[in-house]
């Protein structure tokens, strides 16, 4: 069976993208993203011993491998095939040490570093704007999603999306025109509370006082799991390489 009707069959479409879940015109860090956040899903560490979740991450990288080389991308895009012979796609690939390779473990340092370019760019203020309209201005959802933010950032947000909303680029919504004041102060609580879970974290590790943001990162792994591995998933994707590419096609259905 090709890989396309192995597709159809494990995920409903013979669609390379729907697979990944990304639009033809995708670039090359949203497939990233897409493949790692789907691979995790079906990762083997994360259901040993079902075979159908097996394949899927088998099929997964072999959907990826195609679409990440440019030519091959460009011949399915064009003409509908895959080249079923390709040695990016070999049935016998090790497609655990692959990923592994493609997505290498990322470091304290790493995120730390990340943050400090992230914040205050480009980047970080559409985010921003992208929750927020999201969220229909809900400060309590945007502080839990926004990436590399903890309380004492809330003024900064508030001002870039207070900006934002002068600027006419989103509506004044009226949860954040006009929070409450006890909301706001729930949400202080609730950050406090964060933080010295944190401060525990910090000490139980024998961290100094300058690594507690280091406490943090790792606290927001269980209060903010959503969130950090969102930002976990970017850095994947932003620090893997590309398999290589191949030639011919098997029609597609």
């Amino acid at each position: 069976m090709g890989l396309l009707e192995q597709c159809e069959q494990l995920f409903g479409s013979s669609s390379l993208y729907e697979v990944l879940g990304v639009q033809k015109g995708a670039s090359d860090a949203d497939m990233r993203r897409g493949y790692y956040k789907l691979s995790l899903q079906v990762h083997p560490d994360r259901a040993p011993g079902d075979e159908q979740a097996t394949t899927k991450f088998q099929i997964l990288g072999k959907v990826y491998a195609v679409l990440s080389d440019k030519e091959q991308r460009a011949v399915y895009d064009e003409q509908g095939i895959v080249d079923e012979e390709s040695d990016s796609i070999d049935q016998d690939r090790d497609w655990e040490e692959h990923w592994r390779r493609l997505f290498p473990k990322i470091t304290l340092q790493d995120i730390l570093n990340f943050e400090k370019q992230y914040k205050g760019s480009d980047e970080e203020v559409q985010d921003l704007k992208r929750l927020y309209l999201l969220h229909e201005g809900d400060m309590d959802h945007i502080m839990d999603h926004a990436l590399c933010c903890e309380h004492g950032d809330e003024p900064r947000i508030r001002e870039i999306l207070q900006n934002a909303i002068d600027a006419e680029d989103i509506p004044a919504y009226k949860a954040f025109t006009h929070e409450s004041t006890k909301k706001k102060a729930n949400r202080k609580r609730k950050a406090k509370k964060e933080q010295q879970e944190a401060d525990e974290m910090r000490k139980e590790m024998g961290l100094d006082a300058e690594d507690s943001l280091v406490a943090m990162i790792q606290q927001r792994q269980k209060s903010k799991e959503k969130g950090f591995n969102s930002l976990i998933a970017d850095l994947e994707a932003k620090y893997c390489k590309k398999p290589a590419g191949g030639k011919k096609g098997s029609k597609k259905k």
